[in-house]
């Protein structure tokens, strides 16, 4: 028989992934094969899944469900899955976020991790993670679930203008993260502005940061640090990041200023490369 190992459910969320799939589909009376045939996949990735040495995607999950008719079990489960990949130390403000009520972020370098592309996301993790590259991408998809939920948190961005010039993976991969940018400018529970290369010295010159709030928890610092993170709810560092990312948004673009700045990179730096256009 094709991937037998024995697993511990208590092991990881993974491990549990995997055990659940293999008492389910044997209690279903189907094989691996019958199993993937049902699937539109091979019987290996079923049997990968199933001995926790590949993780499933959503969409994997969903067809599981509806093949096996559990009422969306793996569905729930996958989303579990999916932040257990997350690096350990982020884990915990990767909870957090996804509780929080209302977001608000400066970011130096990068586009937040919530608005990335996939193809972005793919080029930034690559970079370090090129061995679980597959599995660190689907779970920053998977934490952007939480801007499509029926309330989601309110959303506010402060992105360096360094962020639109610094091309990641590609012109193209580019074209599409500014693109996906300007796609959010008449989203309700979300906004982007652009700090201008003309600010000079700011407020958040020591380097990004987010700040989270909560309906009941106390607020919450957080500041990517080399290999780790930095969370505090200490009132005082809260007090006075609160002013910090405030002056930023006042020295920042307007919203609209900032939609025009993006377009504006993207034709001009990116719109032209590799024979392409931007309508």
């Amino acid at each position: 028989m094709v991937n037998i190992r024995n697993l511990d459910p208590s092991a990881s969320p993974l491990d549990y992934y995997g055990s659940e799939l293999r008492r389910l589909r044997e209690e279903a009376r189907l094989n691996q094969q019958q199993l993937g045939a049902v699937l539109f996949c091979t019987a290996s990735l079923v049997g990968q899944i199933e001995t926790a040495k590949k993780v499933p995607t959503r969409q994997f999950s969903e067809r599981l469900d509806a093949a096996l008719m559990t009422g969306g079990h793996f569905s729930r489960l996958v989303g579990l899955v999916l932040r257990s990949q997350l690096p350990t130390w982020f884990q915990p403000y990767a909870e957090m976020e996804a509780r929080a009520t209302y977001i608000s972020t400066y970011q130096a370098q990068l586009v937040y991790g919530l608005l990335q592309t996939e193809e972005y996301a793919r080029a930034v993790l690559g970079v370090e993670n090129p061995d679980w590259l597959d599995q660190m991408v689907a779970a920053r998809m998977e934490r952007q679930r939480i801007l499509g939920r029926e309330i989601p948190p309110v959303l506010c961005v402060v992105l360096d203008e360094a962020v639109l010039h610094r091309e990641i993976g590609s012109a193209e991969i580019m074209r599409n993260q500014l693109a996906e940018l300007l796609g959010l400018c008449d989203h309700p529970w979300i906004q982007v502005q652009v700090l201008p290369f003309e600010v000079g010295q700011h407020a958040a010159l020591m380097g990004s940061f987010n700040l989270l709030r909560f309906d009941e928890d106390p607020d919450l610092f957080y500041a990517p640090v080399y290999g780790g993170g930095h969370m505090s709810a200490d009132h005082q560092v809260i007090r006075e990041r609160a002013v910090g990312y405030a002056r930023l948004q006042a020295a920042a673009l307007s919203r609209e200023a900032s939609a025009a700045l993006i377009e504006r990179v993207m034709r001009e730096r990116y719109a032209h490369q590799s024979g392409s256009e931007v309508a």
